[in-house]
C-alpha cells in the first residue's frame, strides 16, 4: 500500500503541474475549509476521482509489487495532454528530454527520418539524405502502422520516436503504408549514428547555384552566412533552393536566411497566440542576393521552418516554387523543463506567412507542380527548377 507520505509527495507534483484542485479536494487533505472553498470557486477540476482511481487501484490490482508510482505519475500527465487532441502538444520524461536534445544538436543514433502525425498515424515528414531510412526507400507521406509489430494507431509521437530510435547496429522494422499500394510493406532498417550536415552546394548548367538545405541548425546559419557572401561577389544570380525533405528546426535561422534576399524591416512570418495576440517577424538583413532569380524545391519533407522562408520567398522575390505541396507543420511549440529533467511541449501559436495564409494543415501549393516518377532515378523537379531559370529573362 501506498503511504500517507507518498501520497501527499505525488499531490504536490500535481499541484506544480496543474495549479488548481477542488476545495472538496483540499479539504480532505489539509482541513483548511476556508482556503479550500476559496479555491473551489475557481476550481476546473475535481482531482478526487484522480485520488479515488488509484486508491481502488492500489486494493483491486493483482500484482501489487509492480505498480510503479513514477510511471503512473509520467502516465497520468501524458494522458491529461493526449486529451488535448494536438499532436505537438506532448509530454517528455527524461530520456525522450534527451533525445529530443540530441535532435537539436544534429547528432544522435537511430535511422535518420522526421516523423510528425497525420490523419491519427505516425506519418514520415522526411528521411534525411544518406541516411539509413533515406537508404532503405522510406518517402514522405509513408504511413508508420507498426514498430517491430507493435501497432502505432495510438501511440504518442514521443513513444514512436522513442521506439525508432535505437544503438547503432541494432535493427527495427517498420511496417509501411504509402499512397497507392493496396498492403502495406515492412521495411527492416539498420540503426546508425546520424550526423546532420548543414548543406551542400554545387553549381549547374547556365551558371546556376544549387544549394540543398538539409535542416535549420543553428550550424546552417554560419555555413549559409559564408556561401552567401561568395555567391555576392561572384555576382551568381541564378539560384536553387532545394528544401525537399527538409523538416525544419529553428525558425530564427529561417528568418536570418530570408533575410539574405528581402530587405531590412520586411515582415517573414506572423506568430499568432490563441487569444488573437500577434508577434511580427522581420527581416534583419542584409539583403545582398535581393536581385538574384530564385526557385525553391519543395515537396511533402518540406515542414517548419522550409515553408516558411519558402512562403517568405514567393511573397517578396516571386520566388517560384516548384515540386509537391508542402507538409503543413505551421505550429510553434514551447519547450518547458520540469524539475526532474522531464519536459512538456507546448503548442502555443501558428505561424502564418506574410500575406497571413496559415500553414498549419495545409501547406505551400506550389507554383508550378511536378512529380518525381518513383522508379526513375530522373530527378524531374531539379530539371524543371533549372528549365525555369535558363529561360527566365
Amino acid at each position: 500500500m501506498m503511504t500517507n507520505q507518498a501520497k501527499k509527495f505525488i499531490l504536490l507534483l500535481f499541484v506544480f503541474s496543474l495549479g488548481f484542485f477542488s476545495g472538496s479536494f483540499l479539504q480532505k487533505q489539509f482541513g483548511d475549509l476556508k482556503e479550500a472553498q476559496e479555491i473551489e470557486k475557481t476550481s476546473k477540476i475535481d482531482l478526487s476521482l484522480f485520488w479515488e482511481a488509484l486508491d481502488k487501484l492500489e486494493k483491486k490490482f493483482i500484482n501489487k509489487d509492480k505498480i510503479d508510482y513514477q510511471k503512473l505519475l509520467y502516465g497520468a500527465i501524458s494522458g491529461m495532454i493526449s486529451a488535448l487532441g494536438d499532436p505537438y502538444t506532448t509530454f517528455l520524461d527524461p530520456q525522450e528530454t534527451k533525445m529530443f536534445l540530441e535532435d537539436v544538436s544534429g547528432e544522435f543514433e537511430g535511422v535518420g527520418m522526421e516523423v510528425g502525425i497525420r490523419d491519427g498515424l505516425p506519418t514520415v515528414i522526411a528521411p534525411l539524405e544518406g541516411t539509413p531510412a533515406f537508404k532503405a526507400g522510406l518517402k514522405p507521406g509513408d504511413k508508420i502502422l507498426a514498430i517491430d509489430q507493435v501497432p502505432t494507431n495510438n501511440m504518442s509521437l514521443e513513444e514512436v520516436v522513442k521506439r525508432i530510435r535505437g544503438p547503432k547496429g541494432t535493427r527495427v522494422t517498420l511496417t509501411i503504408l504509402r499512397e497507392g499500394w493496396s498492403v502495406p510493406k515492412d521495411f527492416q532498417i539498420r540503426r546508425d549514428r546520424i550526423k546532420i550536415p548543414a548543406l551542400r552546394f554545387e553549381m549547374k548548367e547556365g551558371d546556376i547555384a544549387y544549394v540543398k538545405i538539409y535542416n535549420f541548425s543553428s550550424l546552417l546559419d554560419y555555413e549559409f552566412r559564408k556561401l552567401a557572401l561568395k555567391l555576392y561577389q561572384q555576382k551568381v544570380d541564378k539560384i536553387i533552393l532545394d528544401l525537399r525533405n527538409n523538416p525544419g528546426g529553428y525558425f530564427r535561422v529561417a528568418v536570418n536566411l530570408a533575410g539574405w534576399f528581402i530587405d531590412r524591416g520586411k515582415l517573414i512570418a506572423i506568430e499568432r497566440f490563441g487569444d488573437g495576440r500577434e508577434n511580427l517577424y522581420k527581416s534583419p538583413g542584409p539583403a545582398r542576393l535581393k536581385y538574384t532569380k530564385v526557385v525553391v524545391l519543395i515537396n511533402q519533407g518540406s515542414a517548419s521552418a522550409s515553408e516558411i522562408l519558402a512562403g517568405a520567398l514567393r511573397y517578396y522575390t516571386k520566388a517560384k516554387l516548384v515540386g509537391e505541396r508542402s507538409f503543413g507543420k505551421g505550429s510553434v511549440q514551447e519547450m518547458i523543463r520540469l524539475k526532474d529533467g522531464s519536459a512538456l511541449k507546448v503548442t502555443i501559436a501558428h505561424w502564418l506567412t506574410p500575406d497571413g495564409t496559415l500553414i498549419e494543415g495545409k501547406g505551400l501549393k506550389p507554383d508550378v507542380e511536378v512529380k518525381n516518377l518513383e522508379d526513375s532515378q530522373e530527378d524531374l523537379q531539379l530539371k524543371k527548377a533549372i528549365e525555369i531559370l535558363n529561360s527566365s529573362s
